[in-house]
């Protein structure tokens, strides 16, 4: 921590700030690894991992707090299905459903209490978000800002002058500094996201101590992962690209040692959602930084993959994926509460590949976000569609069935990659896009953040023929089967085969070589025949292979190979 300390504040501040630092640790002494679930070495994952992201609220019913009902939903459908919930913000907030934070310690109280986090933390392992690159601006931390508050005069970034601000990293079309009333005169603020999100000073050592304090805080109330929201661009320095600088990766690793002394069991994870080389810098070197990263170049791969009806780009990929250590790993996910990054697969895809994902995902209902270059141009960002939408036009005349296969074909192949899997609420229960919401609001990521009545979501559960059933029955197997396998641990060794261009082979054999498993996923439309040699058992059908091995349209065989 000395170290990091000293190589973002120099050796005379950075040595008064570790003994501060310190006596913020001591606060909390040794906080246990269990935090009410379980008991053993929480750290160490395993393929029975599965995290839900959810939103706080995504359930509601009448005068019942949304946690507790949420927890309830839970623990009635979930239990051996997945082990872990992320739940997006629920403290309070003014904006951008939940990230512009208000009172970072507190729970909404339209959510419910600290009682329902700990409760739902009995049963499964927690996620909490750290919206730790800003504030909102109706947060106390601003408001004292604005009065002149000396404690917080310099908690944000001001820019004094007109500086050239132009090769800075923008991933919103919105301007990078907002102008504020206060007692001493206006001042110009950064704002990388919006007027109402107001970026954090790290220059200043109290922001610092105040955030590991928040993180230890979180820890203490059970979460066991902790997400870094919007990390990239923690760091500013005019004249850079303000983005991946060398301080932001010095606070994380400090953040990370911080965790380690005083809750060794909690792990970051990292959301940045950049190129993959810039993605996976996160890891550090495999034991200082995160020990998890969102794979954010997967969901627009498989799309890409899906609407060619080939895997060799995918394949190729996946084959080049590395681990600087056994002690990281893969937060593989498909869609959550945010749109499809573009920029992971910038130099994956050719510009034709993802000019026709903007195509598909408009031809499909969805909208595109953008976002400002350098150069004063506006680029493609984001794509802003539902999953299921995404892979099957809703306003299609395709039989359900085979739009359910090919979702869940998309699914199967995530399951299958090393890493701990991340399931939205909405591709997990099956939902569709709600275009109206976008309408309601304006903005176009609430297509894929529709909040349900309970009451609906369990009558469509229970409905055989229901989207929410057929995909939910289907996903909770797959789930199971899973878990019960060895071969599918995060860290057990991958090999990516080739069984023609039309089908994604990957390998994956248990950590001491018990088991191997290759699963075969058809990307196309058109049955396939797989030449494979070896015999086993079909995990998913319970049925005997033998060569050649058909598959269907979207059909996925996981094939456990005799011993």
């Amino acid at each position: 921590m000395a170290g990091h300390l000293t190589a973002v504040y120099g050796p005379e501040i950075g040595r008064q700030t570790l003994q501060r630092l310190q006596a913020v640790i001591g606060r909390y002494g040794h906080l246990p690894s269990s935090c009410g679930r379980g008991t053993g070495d929480e750290r160490e994952l395993s393929q029975k991992d599965c995290m839900l992201i959810t939103y706080p609220d995504q359930l509601r019913e009448p005068g019942v707090p949304p946690l507790r009902t949420l927890g309830d939903f839970c623990e009635q459908h979930l239990p051996g299905i997945v082990s872990a919930v992320h739940l997006l913000p629920f403290y309070p907030w003014s904006s951008d459903d939940g990230f512009a934070v208000k009172d970072y310690r507190a729970v909404d109280s339209a959510l419910g209490t600290w009682d329902e986090v700990t409760r739902l933390g009995r049963h499964f392992r927690l996620m909490f978000d750290a919206v730790i690159n800003h504030a909102s601006a109706h947060s106390e931390w601003f408001q004292g800002f604005l009065r002149d508050d000396p404690r917080y005069r310099e908690f944000f970034i001001t820019v004094v002058g007109d500086p050239d601000l132009a090769g800075v990293v923008r991933p919103r079309a919105l301007p990078l500094l907002t102008e504020f009333k206060t007692p001493s005169g206006r001042s110009k603020v950064w704002t990388t996201f919006s007027a109402d999100q107001v970026d954090l000073n790290y220059r200043n050592p109290e922001v610092l101590l105040e955030i590991v304090d928040l993180l230890l805080f979180y820890a203490a109330r059970g979460a066991q992962f902790i997400r870094l929201d919007a990390i990239a661009y923690l760091w500013k320095e005019i004249g850079t690209p303000c983005v991946h600088l060398p301080q932001t990766h010095h606070v994380i690793q400090l953040l990370r040692a911080a965790l380690d002394e005083v809750a060794p069991h909690v792990m970051l994870i990292t959301e940045t959602n950049v190129p993959h080389a810039e993605n996976v810098s996160y890891f550090g070197d495999g034991t200082d930084e995160a020990q998890l990263v969102y794979n954010f170049s997967l969901p627009l791969l498989l799309l890409h993959t899906f609407r060619a009806g080939e895997a060799r780009t995918l394949s190729q990929w996946a084959a080049s994926l590395r681990l600087p250590s056994d002690r990281v790993t893969f937060f593989n996910f498909l869609a959550s509460h945010d749109g499809l990054g573009l920029n992971p697969v910038r130099g994956l895809l050719s510009e034709a590949d993802i000019d026709a994902l903007l195509r598909q995902t408009l031809a499909h209902g969805g909208r595109v976000s953008y976002k400002h270059n350098p150069d004063g141009s506006q680029s493609p960002y984001e794509l802003n569609i539902n999953y299921f939408d995404a892979l099957s036009n809703p306003a299609g005349p395709e039989p359900l069935a085979t739009q359910v296969k090919r979702f869940m074909a998309a699914q199967t192949i995530m399951l299958a990659l090393p890493g701990v899997p991340g399931l939205y609420f909405h591709s997990l229960f099956g939902s569709r896009g709600w275009p109206q919401g976008v309408q309601q609001t304006g903005h176009h990521r609430t297509i894929n953040r529709q909040k349900l009545a309970r009451v609906a979501v369990e009558r469509e559960l229970a409905d055989p023929t229901s989207l929410r059933h057929l995909v939910f029955t289907r996903y909770a197997q797959l789930l199971r089967i899973r878990a019960a396998s060895p071969a599918f641990h995060p860290r057990a060794a991958q090999r990516i085969a080739d069984y023609g261009a039309s089908v994604f082979a990957v390998e994956r054999t248990a950590l001491g070589g018990a088991e191997t498993v290759v699963c075969l996923h058809s990307v196309s439309a058109q049955a396939q025949w797989v030449a494979h040699a070896a015999s086993g058992v079909d995990l998913i059908s319970n049925e005997r292979m033998s060569q050649p091995i058909h598959l269907a349209p979207y059909q996925s065989c996981w094939l456990k190979l005799d011993a």
